[in-house]
C-alpha cells in the first residue's frame, strides 16, 4: 500500500483506506455481500437493534433523515403508508376541535347568564340574598370557635352609635371595589403589564367578557367593559382574536390543537392629556455651528396595560417564518395572554380575586418541578430499588 501524501487532508486518507480495503475484497466479495445483506435485513426485524441503531446515530451526531435513510427500502415505503395514516389522524383530530368550538358556542348563552348575575353584583346593581350567600369558606370555619367566644363581648362593647356608624360605612359601598383591578394584579402574566398610571384607569372597569364566533373565520372576542370615565370616551374596549384549527401546511405533524394565528385591537379615543400610551420626551439639542441650544419634544411610546388594545400589524400573506424574531415574540406573548384571559380569568374570575386560583396553579407547577428533579435524579444516579435499601 503506498504511503498516503503527507500534504493530503486527513477525510481523504481515510477514502482512500476504505476504497483500497474494498478493492482488496478479491474474490467472493459478491457472496460476501449477499450475506451481509441478508444478516442485515435479519437484524433491521430486531426492534431492539433499530431502537440501538437510532440512539448510535443519534449520539454520533447522526440526523433522524440519516436514519431513516439508513433502513431498508420496503421499511421506508412503509413509513410513508404510517405517515399517511398520521395525517388522517390529526384530520380527525381537527373536526373533533371545531365541533368542541361549536359546543361551547352552544352553552355559551348558559354561561352569559350566569356571568350576568356575577357582573350585577360585583358593579352593585344586585345584593345578593342570604340563600344565595350559602356558601361556606375556609376561613369561617376556622374562625367559628373564636367568633363564637368572642360574640359577647364584642355585643356588651359596641354601642348603638357605632352599630349606626358601621351600617352607614357598609352602605356607602358598592359591589367588589377593585374586582378586576386586583384580579390584574394578582396574576404574574397581567400583573407585568399593568403599570401604576393604568390603575386609576381599571378601577372603572367593571366586566370581562369572551364572545366565541360561529362563522367561518372562528374565533373569539374579549370585550372589556368600563364606565363612564375621564379617560376615554368608549365604554367597551375590544381585542379580537382568530384561530385556525386545521394543521399548518408548513407543519403539518406539528399540530397540538387549535391556535391563535392572528389579532385586531381597537381604538381608544382618548381625551386630552389623558393618553397613557405615549409619553412625551424632550430633548436639548445643540448647533453645532451657531452654538445655540433649542429644546425639541417629542411623543414616544408609553409602557401600559391600554398597549393590549394596539397589538403589531402582520401583513396579509405573511408567513409566520418570514416575522422577525422581536416581531414573533410580541405576538406570541399578545396570543398567551389572551387565551389566558378567555380560558382562565373569565371563567375563574373570583378565584383569582380570591387567590385560591393562583395557589392551584402554583401546586401544578410545583408538581411538574418535582417530577423533573426526580427525572433529573435517576438520570444521574439510576432508579432506587427499594429492596435494595431495605436489605443495606
Amino acid at each position: 500500500m503506498a504511503e498516503p501524501d503527507s500534504k493530503t487532508p486527513d477525510c481523504e486518507e481515510e477514502v482512500e483506506d476504505v476504497e483500497e480495503m474494498e478493492d482488496g475484497a478479491g474474490e467472493g466479495s459478491g457472496e460476501q455481500t449477499s450475506e451481509t445483506t441478508k444478516m442485515a435485513a435479519q437484524l433491521m426485524k430486531n426492534p431492539q437493534v433499530l431502537a440501538a441503531l437510532q440512539d448510535k446515530l443519534g449520539s454520533a451526531g447522526g440526523s433522524i433523515s440519516a436514519f431513516i435513510h439508513s433502513l431498508p427500502k420496503v421499511v421506508q415505503r412503509r413509513l410513508k403508508a404510517l405517515k399517511k395514516l398520521q395525517n388522517e389522524v390529526i384530520s380527525v383530530e381537527s373536526q373533533f376541535y371545531r365541533e368542541v368550538h361549536e359546543l361551547e358556542c352552544k352553552y355559551a348563552a348558559s354561561y352569559a347568564s350566569i356571568f350576568e348575575k356575577r357582573s350585577a353584583v360585583v358593579k352593585g346593581r344586585h345584593e345578593p340574598t342570604e340563600e344565595e350567600c350559602d356558601w361556606p369558606s375556609d376561613e369561617e370555619k376556622e374562625d367559628d370557635e373564636d367568633e363564637a367566644k368572642l360574640a359577647d363581648e364584642l355585643k356588651k362593647k359596641a354601642t348603638v352609635t357605632d352599630a349606626k356608624e358601621e351600617d352607614a360605612t357598609q352602605e356607602d359601598v358598592k359591589g367588589v371595589p377593585g374586582f378586576w383591578l386586583t384580579i390584574f394584579k394578582n396574576v404574574d402574566l397581567l400583573q407585568e403589564m399593568v403599570q401604576p398610571h393604568d390603575e386609576p384607569i381599571l378601577n372603572h372597569l367593571w366586566d370581562i367578557r369572551a364572545k366565541l364566533s360561529e362563522e367561518e373565520t372562528k374565533g373569539f372576542t374579549l370585550e372589556f367593559h368600563f364606565e363612564p370615565n375621564e379617560y376615554f370616551t368608549e365604554l367597551v374596549l375590544t381585542k379580537q382574536y382568530t384561530m385556525r384549527f386545521e394543521q399548518d401546511p408548513t407543519d403539518p405533524f406539528g399540530y397540538e390543537g387549535p391556535e391563535i394565528v392572528k389579532c385586531v385591537g381597537c381604538p381608544i379615543t382618548w381625551n386630552k392629556g389623558k393618553n397613557v400610551t405615549v409619553k412625551v420626551v424632550k430633548k436639548k439639542q445643540k448647533h453645532k455651528g451657531k452654538g445655540l441650544t433649542r429644546t425639541v419634544t417629542k411623543t414616544v411610546q408609553n409602557d401600559s396595560f391600554f398597549n393590549f388594545f394596539n397589538p403589531p400589524e402582520v401583513p396579509e400573506g405573511e408567513n409566520e417564518d418570514d416575522l422577525d424574531d422581536d416581531m414573533d415574540a410580541l405576538l406570541a406573548a399578545d396570543f398567551e395572554i389572551g387565551h389566558f384571559i378567555r380560558e382562565r380569568i373569565v371563567p375563574r374570575a373570583v378565584l383569582y380575586f380570591t387567590g385560591e386560583a393562583m395557589d392551584s396553579d402554583y401546586e401544578e407547577e410545583d408538581e411538574g418541578e418535582e417530577e423533573d428533579e426526580e427525572g433529573d435524579f435517576e438520570e444521574e444516579f439510576g432508579k432506587v430499588n427499594p429492596a435494595e435499601c431495605q436489605q443495606q
